[in-house]
């Protein structure tokens, strides 16, 4: 979402150095990344001098789960259920207790996820700039 976001702030193709710089990570990470968003028709590439990632989506249709899917629907949560010693009888009670909040919890996240679109992100975006006054710099923005 923020790698997208920033690119719609950008006339033109931005290469994964681009972003890298912009996201502050490697550009194998953006890389990775992309290559998710791909597949899944939201970004495209061009090689060569003036290549780069462009966006090939419109934000109106692209929901934050359309991007969690993208990007192959990681862990949500961090914390979770451990089955590091199988026949542990309090491991099991644990895990029992934990797996209806957890699938609970993240039905929900999910459904949200399902709502709330690129466009809707870049709104807020624009008037939280607006707001402190303040045009859009990829290098100022991850600044307080």
């Amino acid at each position: 979402m923020h790698v997208l976001l920033h690119m719609a702030e950008h006339a033109g193709p931005m290469t994964s150095e681009d972003l890298g710089r912009v996201m502050q990570t490697n550009p194998v990470v953006i890389r990775r990344i992309m290559a998710g968003l791909r597949e899944q028709g939201l970004v495209r590439s061009e090689k060569g001098h003036g290549g780069g990632w462009s966006i090939s989506c419109d934000f109106k249709d692209v929901t934050l789960r359309d991007i969690y899917t993208a990007l192959g629907s990681p862990e949500i949560f961090a914390m979770g259920n451990r089955s590091e010693a199988p026949g542990c009888l309090v491991e099991e009670a644990v895990n029992a207790s934990l797996d209806g909040a957890f699938d609970e919890a993240q039905a929900l996240l999910l459904n949200r996820f399902g709502k709330v679109t690129l466009a809707a992100l870049s709104r807020d975006f624009h008037l939280r700039m607006l707001a402190r006054g303040q045009t859009f710099d990829p290098q100022a923005v991850h600044q307080a």
